[in-house]
């Protein structure tokens, strides 16, 4: 009788299913939005053009709730701060943040204040921000002012803090790690990862090591940080005072979690490297008509990374790529940079169409 097998369980949200692995107690109240569980997709476009036997997968947190890994970290940070007994929070943010820390804020029943750079988020990401009901703030000034700001808010009022500073945001965010695992079985070979603030890939570093060390998994990866050529700080060795990318989301100068991000470098024997906006681009458009994927530019960077460097993967490797958000934060990007065929002006007639389509 059709209907009547279960097929799958309810996902709790990511507290609930790792909450062994997770500084909660029964004095917790979790505010979740069921974030977690995202899939692991095979990218045989991108492996192809690595060729070698390697395998390669997308980590597609782009579809989390809010359309981006932030989720992840929010999940907890809003939880803990609830349990604190606060009322509001804030933070500064290139976009996703904003929009995670409003939605989830909102469902605890807290006010979310956020800082953002006037002029420099992208339209689906304010909009976001603004339906869940946050008091955005647009100042004169890049990302790392505005985080600067935040920080002294919140160390002279009542408030908290829910940038990647917050301890409990990465122990959200290490939830990603354990999920590729239990997918995969084992840790890939190479973890490829977009680097802004350096918090997520600090975050996955901590996932790896704390399976490894339960016996999950046998290996850790290498971690292989990826920023904008324009917004590099970690590459360069030094912070830019005017970061500059089509990356919005990794459009950050001095990274908050620098030297979290170096000692996973030195430990997992990886390295930092730049991609060029035209790299994001050719590797976004990839995932799009290639694979089906839709990601945000700055998602692409892993991919662009990972081609960039695809002499050096070993034969027969598995690689994850992380892709921390959804092409829909940023629809202009994908009207503005694609290689489709659009046609307009036709006749509202059969004939019309069809010649048109080559028939």
């Amino acid at each position: 009788m059709l209907g009547t097998k279960r097929v799958h369980q309810d996902w709790p949200g990511l507290i609930e299913a790792y909450r062994r692995w997770l500084p909660v107690s029964s004095a917790t109240p979790v505010i979740t939005l069921r974030e977690g569980a995202t899939p692991l997709i095979p990218a045989p476009c991108v492996a192809e053009r690595i060729g070698k036997g390697v395998r390669v997968f997308l980590k597609y947190d782009g579809l989390n709730p809010t359309g981006s890994f932030k989720d992840r970290g929010m999940t907890m940070a809003i939880s803990k701060a609830r349990e604190a007994g606060s009322e509001a929070v804030i933070c500064a943010s290139t976009g996703n943040t904003s929009a995670a820390a409003a939605a989830y804020a909102r469902r605890g029943g807290m006010r979310a204040f956020v800082l953002i750079p006037d002029g420099y988020v992208a339209q689906g990401k304010l909009a976001q921000a603004l339906l869940y009901g946050a008091e955005v703030i647009a100042i004169k000034g890049n990302f790392d002012k505005a985080l600067a700001i935040v920080q002294e808010v919140a160390n002279q009022y009542p408030i908290t803090l829910v940038n990647s500073v917050n301890p409990y945001r990465l122990q959200g965010q290490k939830t990603a790690a354990f999920e590729v695992i239990d997918a995969l079985g084992e840790a890939p070979d190479w973890l490829c990862i977009p680097v802004g603030n350096a918090g997520n890939i600090s975050a996955y570093w901590m996932g790896f090591n704390e399976y490894r060390q339960a016996g999950r998994s046998r290996r850790l990866p290498r971690m292989m940080g990826f920023q904008a050529a324009g917004s590099a700080p970690l590459v360069l060795g030094h912070s830019v005072e005017h970061p500059d990318t089509i990356a919005t989301a990794i459009r950050i100068g001095n990274p908050v979690n620098r030297d979290n991000a170096l000692r996973v470098r030195s430990e997992s024997n990886g390295d930092f490297m730049a991609v060029t906006d035209a790299e994001i681009i050719e590797a976004y458009k990839l995932l799009g008509s290639g694979e089906g994927v839709f990601c945000e530019p700055a998602s692409a960077a892993s991919v662009a990374g990972l081609l960039k460097r695809r002499d050096e993967v070993p034969a027969g490797a598995t690689v994850v790529c992380v892709l921390t958000g959804n092409g829909l934060k940023d629809p202009s990007t994908a009207i503005e940079h694609n290689d489709a065929r659009f046609h307009t002006g036709l006749e509202a007639d059969t004939a019309t169409v069809a010649r048109v389509m080559g028939f």
